[in-house]
């Protein structure tokens, strides 16, 4: 147990022990022996024994004729003596003080500066919010360390052109998101929940506790929040390319992402589970993870997003939550004995790889009633080497090396 320390009240306490050494000696030199003080200043001094010549001179001090004037010089110099070594001793307590308290400073000081300089450090991987927030009002929400900035809702109406169709670049669950320009001619992302329903309402609070507590390049940074009514709005920062869902499945069926691209992106990705498994604590559990939900900006960087549905490892019942995830995405032991573990988003991962090689989705309609998932697919035809090279998404078999291929 680590016990206050003050350093002005240990000063203090020296000073007055010093103080009454100092009275000890002024008493005791007129009635004491002159080998007492020397004793004193210096302990490995013996004491002198008295000789029959000393008696001899004691006995004839007292004669009238005889001077005692050395007797006193002697005294003089062991007071002086006495004296510098009492003001030595302080001040080598002083120094010694001064020191210690000099290296407690030091310590809180750099144990501050490094947390500063952390803090800084991650800032500076992603999105530069600083003159972006400062324009905003911060609030505290739920947890200990988010602050979230509440931004009017007239400024994310007039950012969306009062939320026009044609600025709507995805849509979830809940609701839509848009693409905005606030004031500053900032491009942003902004996420319209209708909270009708106690379940989206969880999911805006949950989303915005977490992502206020983290900071990450592969990991969506959040501006701000607002509300209006039965609404919720989350603004992120703009991705220009899209999900890696709409790169792979869209129009363009992945023709823009190379062989090393799509391994950047895989890369990405799992930079940002590792940060949030390992290095978030407690643990933030994706529950979500899919290719809709890892976005791109204009170089192709992979960022992790939506975390609606995403609990930490302390999270109480975690067992006990209601089944959720994507069709395709969720790990078999947590459809059989709904155990959510962080091996479910490593799963999930897993079938993300999956498409990033094969150009396939996570699950195909094979008739109007039967479906296949990409892994029970995949799985025999990646036990064999020789059928790799076939397998691949004919954009990128050309411009792979298959020594490459085989590594992944």
């Amino acid at each position: 147990m680590c016990v206050p320390f003050h350093v002005p009240s240990i000063l203090h306490v020296f000073i007055e022990t010093m103080k009454m050494k100092l009275l000890f000696m002024f008493f005791l030199i007129p009635h004491k022996p002159i080998w007492i003080l020397a004793s004193i200043v210096d302990p490995l001094v013996p004491s002198p024994q008295i000789s029959p010549i000393l008696t001899s001179i004691a006995v004839s001090a007292s004669s009238p004729d005889i001077h005692v004037g050395d007797e006193h010089q002697n005294m003089d110099s062991h007071m002086k003596k006495v004296m510098a070594f009492v003001a030595a001793s302080t001040g080598l307590g002083a120094i010694i003080l001064c020191l210690l308290s000099f290296w407690i400073f030091y310590i809180k000081y750099s144990s501050k500066s490094k947390k500063k300089n952390l803090q800084n450090s991650d800032g500076e991987k992603g999105l530069r919010l600083v003159p972006f927030l400062s324009k905003f009002s911060s609030v505290r929400l739920v947890g200990k360390k988010g602050c979230v900035p509440i931004i009017d809702y007239k400024q994310l109406e007039k950012a969306t052109g009062n939320f026009k169709e044609s600025n709507i670049i995805g849509e979830g669950g809940f609701g839509c998101v848009y693409k905005a320009r606030l004031d500053d001619n900032l491009d942003v992302a902004i996420k319209k929940l209708n909270c009708e329903c106690q379940y989206a309402e969880r999911e805006f609070e949950n989303e915005v506790d977490l992502l206020s507590k983290i900071q990450h390049p592969n990991v969506i940074s959040l501006l701000g929040c607002s509300s209006n009514e039965d609404s919720r709005f989350i603004v992120y920062e703009l991705m220009q390319n899209g999900s890696l869902e709409t790169q792979l499945h869209g129009p363009s069926h992945g023709s823009a992402l190379t062989w090393h691209m799509r391994m950047k992106i895989a890369l990405d990705t799992a930079r940002g589970l590792k940060y949030l498994h390992e290095h978030c604590y407690p643990a933030v559990i994706h529950r979500d993870l899919k290719s809709s939900n890892i976005l791109l900006d204009a170089n192709f960087n992979a960022k992790l997003s939506d975390f609606g549905l995403a609990i930490t490892d302390g999270s109480q019942n975690k067992n006990n939550i209601k089944l959720s995830g994507t069709l395709g995405y969720v790990a078999p032991e947590y459809l059989l004995d709904g155990k959510l573990t962080d091996k479910s988003d490593v799963y999930a991962f897993g079938v993300v790889l999956l498409e990033l090689l094969l150009g396939r989705k996570p699950v195909e309609k094979l008739t109007p009633s039967q479906c296949q998932s990409i892994v029970t697919w995949a799985m025999p035809q990646l036990t064999d080497r020789s059928k790799l090279p076939n397998i691949v998404d004919n954009v990128i078999k050309n411009t792979m090396d298959p020594k490459h291929l085989y590594q992944v």
